[in-house]
């Protein structure tokens, strides 16, 4: 487990199940700084990205992170110090931080504590989960988070996933997270979707940290379930960045406005379809919930209209990209595309060049797309 590992926190609150995305560090530049401080960096570091001021001291055996509070506090981040532990700088079994003020005894407290009598001794040495537990106090007395840029490509991929996974997404003043739907309630339903969320996290390369009584141990292991059908959309988004030419970019952008079976048509298809089968859901809000959706839908289709057109103006241009000339003495001609516009091409049955000796017969199987990623409904 690496302390860069962004870490999601699957547990119970009350009466609801949540996931929480705790961001890992961005490692500060060390240059000067004293070999202890670079040992625990990965601790100062996280730290002073909330405004913190830190320092290592050497305690009884081993170094201490003092970090200090607006409200004159501060938090003492401590390994073992009696008995002394061998282990890796700045790696230790366990850790315990507490709270105090060195002129009030009043708001002294425990904040974590890993050791083997702790609360929290199921996690050891592990710096994320001593960090989650770290920044869910800091949130709680309203210290700033980190700056948006450096949480923002973390939370959005961890998000994905659990919008996968069926969780709803909840954004307040001071804290985002998810939450299982508000209408499950059955405990075996409810382990099902964390077990899959679970599942999905950790085949993404996410440090999840669960409830073994959250978790449905009878579910089979995951598939390769291969990309989503987003993340294969994404090689039409690499092709136009890459296009030295508007026959490369027209060829991409073709794939989303084709009339028929373009991924915007089907977009506005699957919306339209999902407005009739909410209308019937049978609550007095859903005829309002399906027409606001066709709604939606119709501007979407008109957009797409409009998109279909300017790519024609852009194909009627066939040229080459100023800003891409270099570029393009090393590419092959536009006939012959680069094989990621291939392959995004590839996504669509009218992508693939075939000369049939005569129209196909109206019983010929459409080539279907390559399986994604699983719904959001429980079960692989």
């Amino acid at each position: 487990m690496r302390p860069d590992q962004t870490l999601v926190t699957l547990q119970r609150e009350g009466t609801r199940i949540t996931a929480r995305t705790s961001e890992p560090f961005i490692q500060e530049d060390t240059v000067g700084a004293s070999e202890h401080d670079h040992q625990y960096s990965h601790l100062t570091a996280p730290l002073r990205q909330r405004g913190l001021a830190c320092t290592a001291e050497y305690g009884l055996s081993d170094y201490i992170v003092h970090a200090e509070l607006p409200d004159g506090s501060a938090l003492i981040i401590s390994p073992p110090q009696e008995p002394a532990t061998d282990h890796p700088p700045g790696y230790p079994e366990s850790w315990l931080v507490t709270r105090g003020h060195p002129d009030d005894s009043t708001p002294h407290e425990v904040i974590y504590d890993s050791e083997p009598d702790g609360p929290h001794a199921r996690h050891g040495g592990s710096v994320p989960r001593l960090l989650a537990a770290i920044d869910a106090r800091l949130d709680q007395l309203g210290l700033p988070p980190r700056p948006e840029s450096q949480r923002l490509a973390r939370e959005s991929a961890a998000d994905a996933v659990l919008h996968r996974a069926g969780f709803v997404p909840v954004v307040l003043f001071r804290e985002r997270f998810h939450r299982l739907p508000s209408a499950m309630t059955d405990l075996v339903e409810q382990r099902q979707m964390v077990t899959r969320a679970f599942d999905m996290l950790q085949a993404e390369g996410f440090d999840v940290s669960c409830d073994p009584d959250l978790l449905d141990p009878s579910r089979p292991p995951p598939g390769d379930h291969g990309l989503s059908l987003g993340d294969r959309l994404g090689h039409l988004t690499q092709s136009i960045q890459s296009a030295a030419h508007t026959s490369e970019a027209v060829a991409a952008l073709s794939e989303l406005t084709a009339p028929g079976d373009g991924v915007l048509h089907r977009v506005v298809e699957s919306l339209n379809t999902t407005a009739d089968w909410w209308e019937g859901l049978g609550a007095p809000a859903d005829p309002h919930y399906a027409n606001r959706l066709r709604y939606i839908t119709e501007k979407l289709d008109s957009y797409a209209l409009e998109i279909r057109s300017m790519r024609g103006d852009l194909a009627d241009r066939h040229t080459a990209h100023p800003d891409r000339v270099q570029a393009r003495v090393d590419r092959v001609a536009p006939e012959d595309r680069a094989p990621r516009v291939a392959a995004a091409l590839a996504l669509s049955p009218t992508a693939r060049r075939t000369t049939p000796a005569a129209p196909p017969s109206a019983s010929a199987v459409r080539p279907t797309l390559p399986p994604a990623r699983p719904s959001p409904a429980p079960g692989r």
